[in-house]
């Protein structure tokens, strides 16, 4: 939730993915005891979660599956530092037992590329059990069985694509030169401040937020706003004031420029909305100090010190319980530090605030 701001070619590191592939299963049981048997495959094969409920074949379930699964991993993994260091590609393969229970079992490296990449996707098929993901398990004459499943996780360093296409528009996240808002005196932060038309009901309280603008400039210099995220959940009528304040400034533009050509681009523009009433000023004093202490915490997180960072980024919530991006900031803390249930109310929180953030899919796959 933090502003991702586009890029300068100069800059760009290549990116990295962790792609996933199937592998079939062979045809025979390896042990004979029927409670214990574990089988290659299954009738009906093991299904990861997330498709159980498609008014459809078998088939598309399975497909519906195994597009889940990827996105599970794709969501998780990360690549080692020591692999992008040294330029480690390849394939790690993991097996595990789907039990009847939906839990997995028995996880194991079948095929490792070193650098750290099988324990990172051991950690991450591992964690699936700790945070709840239940398989559909296979099924042999009608009944619950366990399957051994092979999975291949393929780490690969790839040069992104300077642009995404989003409807008709070819966006640039990569350019040469930035956007730039033609303004002698202001910020485009500050000029759509002074353009917002404040609302009367909000002219004598002390509310205080931030927002963040999603801009699309065009190559002809137009503007137009993507999105809004309302991190103080000021209220609808404040963000429509915001958005045409933004819009109003279409044709004050410099074009992003991708070599030698103007572009489409996404500019993230910050805006705080305050009062000057004097009656505020402690208010505005605290939002100040809750800001400061939650990029302190991630600062301090991201050097190791997790106890003192997490104090700082709950002194923060401490100050202004609804903001959401402290929460979310606090709340990938606690995912990264396998405190789940923490996490999930932080992540719930957002969910409330901001309903189309990236706190969602979190939601749905960690929270019960």
């Amino acid at each position: 939730m933090q502003a991702n701001h586009t890029m300068s070619k100069t800059t760009l590191m290549k990116r990295y993915i962790a792609s996933l592939l199937f592998w079939g299963f062979a045809t025979l049981a390896v042990a004979q005891v029927a409670d214990t048997t574990v089988y290659f495959s299954a009738e009906v094969p093991p299904r990861f979660p997330g498709c159980e409920n498609l008014d459809t074949t078998a088939v598309v379930r399975q497909k519906c599956s195994e597009e889940s699964l990827l996105n599970f991993i794709y969501s998780n993994v990360q690549y080692p530092l020591e692999a992008r260091m040294n330029d480690v590609e390849g394939t790690v393969v993991v097996r595990f037992i789907i039990e009847k229970d939906g839990t997995i079992s028995n996880l194991e490296v079948v095929r490792d590329i070193g650098s750290g990449c099988a324990e990172e996707a051991l950690r991450v098929v591992g964690a699936m059990n700790e945070i709840g993901v239940r398989w559909t398990p296979g099924l042999k004459d009608g009944e619950p069985v366990r399957v051994q499943f092979n999975l291949p996780v393929k780490f690969k360093l790839e040069e992104p694509l300077p642009y995404t296409i989003v409807g008709q528009d070819t966006i640039y996240s990569v350019v040469d030169q930035d956007a730039r808002f033609i303004s002698e005196t202001d910020s485009i932060s500050a000029w759509i401040v002074k353009k917002v038309k404040v609302p009367a009901e909000y002219q004598d309280t002390c509310l205080i937020g931030d927002l963040e603008i999603s801009l699309l400039v065009k190559p002809n210099g137009r503007a137009q706003v993507l999105d809004v995220s309302d991190y103080n959940n000021l209220g609808f009528d404040l963000q429509f004031e915001f958005i045409a304040a933004a819009n109003a400034s279409s044709g004050m533009w410099e074009p992003a420029v991708y070599e030698g050509k103007k572009v489409t681009s996404i500019i993230n523009v910050p805006v705080l909305y305050q009062t000057m009433d004097p009656s505020c000023y402690q208010l505005i004093r605290s939002f100040e100090r809750a800001k400061q202490l939650s990029e302190e915490g991630l600062m301090l997180y991201n050097q190791g010190e997790v106890e003192s960072g997490l104090a700082k980024m709950s002194e923060a919530i401490d100050l202004f319980p609804d903001h959401a991006n402290f929460r979310y900031v606090r709340g990938q803390a606690y995912l990264n530090e396998e405190l789940f249930d923490e996490a999930c109310v932080d992540l719930r929180h957002v969910q409330k605030i901001l309903p189309l953030s990236a706190a969602n899919g979190l939601v749905d796959l960690i929270c019960k």
